[in-house]
């Protein structure tokens, strides 16, 4: 197993968070709508994945159905089927799959998968999402790189999906944004001590605090810095004196020139 190089596409185009939404604009955060709306304008795009009860990978943020949908309960109590019928607010969508992603992209720009954490405890995980992720970009031909918060799902993909690109989703990790996760647990993974076990080549870093030691000196040992959540053009001028691209949403990021 080897350390696999993000690619270029990445560094170079500025990366829609959860895809090119506008809610205004019946565009929801991970919609198709979203995906094709990105496409066309020519970014990157950063998806989440939820696993159903069935076992695919499902384009979907929360856990819960509540804040998306007019349904109620977990994501992982439906099937895939159930899910693909329910409708976002707001929208005319309705849950997409992995798959279905990857078939409206077509390669057309790189796409950075998030798989959200399974245990809420960023533990070890059963590898459902991972396997389901890995057989979903199984033959895509498109510039693609995984990345998550919990790095145990990290270590599945590069397992999994050795070919592909991965890195870790960090963060400053003050406990009382992530509670009810242990202190102890914050500590451990605000040092980013995953990073070389699971041969990632890129993190993914709270925009509020690249500033951190740790990402200096993850970028000198060769390290892409991506970064998230910019939601303006003066954050993303503050990101990118540290980070090589950003996540962006609410506005139209600009193409380095």
């Amino acid at each position: 197993m080897s350390r696999v190089p993000l690619p270029e596409s990445f560094l170079r185009l500025p990366i829609a968070h959860r895809a090119l939404h506008d809610r205004a604009a019946g565009r929801i955060e991970n919609s198709p709508a979203a995906i094709r709306a990105a496409v066309a304008a020519g970014y990157a795009i950063e998806v989440d994945l939820q696993l159903s009860r069935d076992g695919v990978a499902m384009v979907f943020h929360d856990e819960e159905l509540d804040r998306l949908t007019g349904e109620t309960g977990p994501v992982n109590a439906r099937s895939a089927e159930e899910l693909g019928r329910i409708r976002l607010k707001d929208a005319a969508d309705t849950i997409p799959t992995l798959a279905q992603v990857l078939a409206l992209i077509d390669g057309r720009v790189p796409l950075l998968v998030e798989l959200k954490d399974q245990t809420l405890a960023m533990g070890p995980t059963d590898g459902r999402l991972e396997a389901a992720t890995a057989q979903a970009l199984t033959g895509y031909r498109g510039d693609v790189a995984v990345m998550s918060f919990n790095p145990h799902s990290i270590a599945h993909m590069a397992r999994l999906a050795p070919q592909l690109p991965r890195g870790i989703t960090t963060s400053a990790y003050d406990p009382e944004d992530w509670a009810p996760l242990p202190p102890a647990t914050c500590d451990r993974l605000r040092a980013i001590p995953d990073y070389a076990p699971t041969l990632s080549s890129f993190i993914s870093h709270e925009a509020a605090d690249l500033a951190r030691p740790r990402v200096a000196e993850l970028k000198a040992q060769g390290a892409a810095i991506l970064c998230w959540t910019i939601r303006s053009p003066e954050a993303e001028a503050k990101a990118r004196e540290i980070a090589q691209n950003v996540t962006f949403e609410g506005y139209a990021a600009q193409f380095p020139a």
